[in-house]
């Protein structure tokens, strides 16, 4: 269990709550080809986890740019500045 992230050590302990989800076949016949032995349940909870986390980093990424691009006037000039003082050097 050393490996396991939050989601799947949760998953692995935590309560279940039976629900109903819709899949078209397409989707349902690609899952039972993917995971053979394992159990759908646990491989479709894996996949929305993973989702959720790449939708959470794209979002921080978002954030992340934003603040750069904040600053990319000021950093540009800087930039600009010291390519200066270096031809003149």
């Amino acid at each position: 269990m050393a490996g396991e992230n939050v989601e799947q050590s949760w998953y692995n302990r935590g309560m279940k709550v039976k629900t109903s989800v819709t899949l078209s076949e397409e989707l349902l016949h690609a899952i039972e080809t993917e995971v053979q032995m394992e159990n759908r349940s646990a491989f479709i909870e894996r996949a929305v986890w993973n989702h959720l986390k790449a939708l959470r980093r794209e979002a921080r990424d978002r954030k992340e740019l934003d603040a750069i691009d904040s600053y990319a006037e000021h950093l540009n000039s800087e930039a600009l500045d010291v390519l200066d003082y270096q031809d003149r050097a």
